[in-house]
């Protein structure tokens, strides 16, 4: 996530005619091809799906169209930042309300970044893809330096590599620590389902 701060200028996005209206993984997947050339920020995103996935069915015992709806958000949250830089979170937002996708998916892809985008998390999947996304990546980047990857990654080693500010210095360990501080989950408990859930995608 940059340092620069892109302020969407509103707090609400879809409209609630539209709730439990989802677009299929397929259609979803198909519009991050087109939009993301970069393997490695399309993998970023489908980690991230994983994770959110497995956390709503596993921790919050979410119905298909609620798992679904967590799965959304995580696969398209930064479906325009390649494409669409200095406009990201806006272009995709946009998107999907032109689709008439459900809300509650676009009000969780514009929370993702509340410093960033000026939108706070409301609901647990809100809170959830905060907490998630710079720690996936941030656990990926601590897998592609061993020769092993995720066999043997522990959440040891990984809290050690957060406390070491050189190491994937791009990664914001202040959002990290909001993150986190908003649920009632700890740092290593969440470390520990993102390395397990994550290593296979």
């Amino acid at each position: 996530m940059p340092g620069t701060i892109l302020r969407l200028g509103r707090n609400r996005f879809g409209k609630p005619e539209n709730t439990g209206h989802l677009m299929s993984i397929e259609a979803a997947s198909a519009l991050l091809n087109d939009w993301v050339a970069n393997e490695r920020l399309r993998l970023h995103m489908k980690q991230v799906s994983a994770v959110m996935k497995a956390w709503a069915i596993e921790k919050e015992n979410a119905d298909d169209d609620t798992a679904l709806k967590w799965e959304l958000a995580g696969l398209l949250h930064d479906a325009d930042w390649e494409k669409y830089p200095g406009e990201h979170c806006r272009i995709i937002i946009e998107e999907l309300e032109k689709r008439n996708i459900d809300p509650e998916v676009i009000q969780c892809i514009a929370s993702h970044g509340p410093k960033h985008f000026g939108v706070e998390p409301q609901s647990k999947m809100d809170k959830m893809i905060y907490v998630f996304d710079e720690l996936s990546g941030f656990i990926h980047a601590a897998a592609l330096i061993r020769p092993a990857r995720y066999e043997g990654l522990d959440v040891k080693s990984v809290m050690k590599k957060l406390k070491t500010p050189s190491f994937a210095a791009q990664v914001s360990r202040d959002d990290i620590t909001d993150a986190v501080s908003r649920i009632d989950v700890p740092l290593e408990k969440i470390i520990e389902f993102v390395i397990e859930k994550q290593r296979d995608v």
